[in-house]
């Protein structure tokens, strides 16, 4: 058995998947908690895989998601992070969102961090995978929600 706590993964909406999975942290933990999901959205397809990208990412790869929107007139997608923030058990946690908006492509770049070789930040003209790691905190949807969250904490 793993010494990480399993939190199950809950079907719905990002925000959906965020709560229930900082709920269960909290009640895990005993306290409070911050929890963090990213998904990966595309357009033409309503905003799915969304959460579940890394089901899709482990069962298609990188080619399997441009094959994805084969035939569909739109390649746009966004990229969102968010954290979650539970006070403790039984406390409503709070959202903090950060989106990025690009494209799919080819892959390009390093392969090695999910899909990032895969999504092109619009006006970019760099994958997540070609860009330093500088680069890419500067537009990224995880510094943006995180930007958030520390705004908030700071203000606890």
């Amino acid at each position: 058995m793993s010494s990480k706590p399993l939190i199950p993964e809950v079907q719905g909406s990002t925000q959906e998947v965020a709560i229930a999975k900082c709920r269960r942290a909290a009640e895990l933990l005993g306290g409070p908690c911050i929890t963090e999901d990213t998904a990966l959205c595309f357009k033409a397809l309503n905003g799915l895989p969304g959460p579940y990208i890394k089901y899709f990412m482990k069962e298609l790869g990188h080619q399997g998601l441009n094959d994805l929107l084969v035939g569909f007139s739109t390649k746009e997608a966004w990229a969102l992070c968010t954290f979650a923030y539970s006070a403790g058990p039984g406390s409503e946690p709070i959202l903090f969102e950060g989106r990025t908006d690009g494209n799919i492509v080819p892959a390009r770049g390093s392969p090695q961090f999910g899909w990032d070789a895969a999504f092109e930040p619009v006006g970019t003209g760099k994958t997540y995978g070609e860009m330093t790691v500088e680069e890419k905190e500067k537009i990224s949807h995880r510094a943006r929600a995180l930007a958030k969250l520390r705004t908030y904490l700071g203000s606890l």
